[in-house]
């Protein structure tokens, strides 16, 4: 079974002002686009009065704002209802189900990433599984929100999920019991004297919690061997994304001086820098090494993260090429039951360079080892410039900044089962850890340049 790499819009990176919807109607139309409304309105009256069956009017209008809205880009759309409970609930809610993160791909159901600790996690589900079956009924060519409202239910009860995984012949079978799921987009703990943070999307109060965490992971530390952190460990994988504010707070966390992101609209007045120290002052981690871990699951904000801090010299990006998205939605809320998140600009990273189609590019590319299908799963890997209608980057890149992120590194000819035995069950996450671990006494490695060309 195939699925054509045509993914709509995700949870990614929407400005947090809420932008007023226009009021003028009609009358600030000129007379050309006047003219193709009244088509539009001609071929409605049409389909009230001619169709087979009687049809609903929210229903056509819905159909027509969706189409509208699908000609312009992957990641402008239009919320109600579910949807956009959905959204909210995503930013702020608790609820019963298995804590996922789905998109629909061309009519399926494909897993994002499942929240870590969550009951899909334990399962055994992966980002980049398709759900094809919810306890035995098909779900293809479906509405998303249908599939989402299925999959949550009472805590304790069971879901019968039939997966087709990229590598895989046969489909797998995976039950799955139903939690609460309580939203937590940060975590963190202390492997050995590196700590690591993961940042599993970027809502609410983001920044703040990284605080938080490298406090206490400080504080853990203290009470080891030698008593402090050698080095940070900042997990973006597989995180689709959230709040630009968020993206900001977060580098700024990490950064004393220079620019953390510009965003440029259409027109000059509408362009924007967003600086280091304005919303905290000074670097948190006073100069601690700092891996970033990203993969083609790392999009828009934690490419605005990623960026910052490989062009200002803060960190070393490893992993894997991201995924691409290097424009911000704005989220214009039409009245209490409907939005519309609409692409308002894009954004650059503070050496001038557009993430757009091309992602950010690993200062050293670390492949997945340990998951026997991984491998499988990154060649299949939809991003930004697979999408239908996506925004070309101005730069106009060629195919080789997006061909396949396969290394040839011979420190990376190991199998998975060779892992295994070894007790490693991550093994880009591993590979961070021991780069820090060997660079402890190499407050250079900050710099990002010189050591990963090293080792």
């Amino acid at each position: 079974m195939k699925f054509a790499p045509l993914m709509r819009a995700a949870l990614l990176v929407s400005a947090v002002a809420v932008v007023p919807a226009a009021t003028s109607g009609l009358a600030a139309v000129d007379g050309r686009v006047n003219h193709e409304f009244d088509k539009l309105f001609t071929i409605y009256e049409l389909v009230r009065q001619n169709y087979v069956d009687q049809v609903d009017d929210d229903k056509l209008v819905k159909g027509a704002i969706d189409g509208m809205l699908a000609s312009l880009d992957p990641h402008s759309n239009y919320l109600d209802g579910p949807a956009l409970q959905r959204l909210e609930t995503m930013i702020d809610g608790k609820y019963s189900g298995l804590g996922l993160s789905v998109i629909e791909e061309d009519g399926a159901v494909k897993i994002i990433s499942p929240f870590k600790g969550s009951p899909a996690e334990k399962a055994g589900l992966k980002a980049g599984d398709y759900i094809t079956h919810i306890n035995g009924v098909l779900y293809y060519d479906r509405d998303l929100d249908e599939a989402v409202e299925k999959m949550r239910g009472p805590a304790g009860t069971t879901i019968n999920l039939t997966v087709y995984r990229p590598g895989r012949d046969e489909p797998l079978d995976v039950t799955v019991t139903r939690g609460v799921i309580e939203l937590k987009p940060v975590t963190w703990e202390l492997k050995d004297n590196v700590g690591v943070i993961s940042v599993n999307e970027f809502s609410r109060n983001v920044g703040l919690e990284v605080n938080k965490g490298l406090i206490d992971l400080k504080k853990q530390a203290a009470l080891k061997g030698n008593g402090k952190l050698v080095g940070l460990v900042l997990d973006l994988r597989s995180n689709p994304g959230g709040s630009l504010d968020e993206a900001i707070a977060l580098s700024d966390l990490f950064l004393d001086h220079g620019d953390i992101v510009s965003q440029r609209g259409r027109l000059a007045s509408e362009n924007q820098f967003y600086r280091a120290e304005t919303v905290f002052k000074g670097d948190a981690a006073k100069g601690l090494p700092v891996v970033v871990l990203v993969d083609a699951g790392s999009a828009s904000a934690s490419e605005i993260v990623a960026g910052a801090l490989q062009d200002q010299h803060r960190a070393v990006v490893m992993g894997e090429r991201t995924f691409g998205k290097g424009s911000v939605q704005s989220f214009i809320q039409l009245d209490p039951t409907s939005a519309v998140k609409l692409t308002t600009a894009r954004y650059y990273t503070p050496s001038g360079h557009s993430v757009q189609e091309g992602g950010i590019i690993p200062d050293i590319k670390v492949p997945q080892l340990s998951d026997p299908d991984a491998r499988a799963r990154a060649e299949r890997a939809v991003r930004e410039s697979d999408l239908r209608g996506h925004l070309i980057n101005e730069a106009a890149l060629d195919d080789k900044d997006l061909e396949s992120d396969d290394t040839q590194d011979p420190r990376f000819k190991v199998s998975a089962e060779e892992l295994k035995e070894k007790g490693i069950k991550d093994f880009q996450l591993h590979y961070a850890i021991s780069t820090l671990e060997r660079t402890a006494d190499k407050p250079a490695l900050a710099a990002a340049g010189a050591e990963k060309s090293k080792d």
